[in-house]
């Protein structure tokens, strides 16, 4: 198959970039911007074929679509970082809002047949009652930030072109997912990253957090990656799924865990300026669904997560 990935050279498109490349038998094209951070494809790089393209450019994108004619596409560019929607909310809306419909518009004027993967959030859910827990793809989505709002209208978007044209779209709502290469803004890695500057005596022993009592469902980015995959080939158009462990995790209980791995001596200090206006308190997904339709089940445990991102920041801070 020829797979094009958006945002190939993000933490999620790494990893899918890897997956297929592990598969050995497809043509895999990604976009990046010319200004991308390119860390995360370093030494698969030249097994791809890279494309400069920004998402929100229409005529890039078409151009694109032209170029590849992909049979599957797996829209993963984006404005992911909670905190920054409400700094740049039209930025964010934008991007992720923007970006989808000329990728819809692109393979509805090329006429192609392709299989389109939106990977929505577990975010769209946003307010979460106790008696909505696991939560399943039914339950009302309550977005309370910019970004989950976007995914809330990138999903739907995705419907909505399904029904009107009969495209292709199978979208995923994942919830949390972490592991090698997760950027410093996200909780497990930003933990993980100063507890070995601790480690490696660069930073006193105290590591600075947010809201700790956030229940969060995680699941390892390579399982996610998966996934992914799996919607597009076992997946049904028209059809949305989580993806999801089913087991929801403090974000203390998640912290704990990193430092009994890691064995640091360390105090906890709370940063005001890592609150968010409104935080999601609880998130644990039903992937019953998808595992239903697709055999997909997470195979990599939390500790090993954990202890793999520590070890990624490990080799990274000399």
């Amino acid at each position: 198959m020829r797979v094009l990935i958006t945002g190939i050279s993000g933490f999620a498109g790494s990893h899918l970039a890897e997956y297929f490349l592990d598969e050995g038998k497809h043509e895999i094209y990604g976009t990046i911007k010319w200004r991308s951070d390119r860390q995360n494809i370093v030494g698969i790089q030249e097994k791809l074929n890279l494309l400069e393209c920004d998402i929100k450019d229409a005529f890039a994108v078409k151009t694109v679509i032209e170029q590849v004619k992909p049979d599957q596409i797996f829209h993963l560019a984006a404005q992911s970082y909670v905190p920054f929607s409400w700094r740049a909310p039209k930025e964010t809306l934008t991007t992720n809002i923007i970006g989808e419909l000329n990728i819809f518009e692109a393979v509805r004027a090329t006429k192609l047949d392709s299989y389109i993967h939106i990977a929505g959030s577990s975010e769209e859910y946003g307010l979460v009652y106790p008696d909505e827990v696991p939560i399943k793809e039914t339950n009302p989505l309550r977005p309370l930030s910019p970004y989950g709002v976007s995914k809330v209208t990138q999903d739907l978007l995705g419907f909505q072109y399904f029904k009107s044209y009969g495209m292709n779209i199978i979208r995923t709502r994942a919830f949390n997912h972490t592991g090698p290469r997760r950027g410093t803004v996200f909780a497990t890695s930003n933990f993980a990253k100063q507890i070995v500057e601790i480690e490696k005596g660069k930073r006193e022993p105290v590591i600075k957090v947010g809201n700790l009592d956030a229940v969060r469902d995680f699941c390892d980015v390579r399982d996610v990656a998966r996934a992914y995959a799996m919607s597009l080939s076992k997946g049904k158009p028209g059809e949305v799924y989580n993806i999801s462990s089913g087991v929801g995790v403090k974000i203390k209980e998640m912290l704990d865990k990193l430092i009994t791995i890691s064995k640091v001596d360390l105090k906890t200090e709370t940063d005001k300026s890592r609150m968010r206006p409104s935080d999601v308190e609880l998130l644990i997904g039903s992937a019953e669904k998808f595992k239903k339709a697709t055999g997909w089940k997470p195979s990599i445990p939390f500790d090993q997560t954990l202890s793999d991102l520590l070890d990624y920041w490990r080799k990274k801070i000399k």
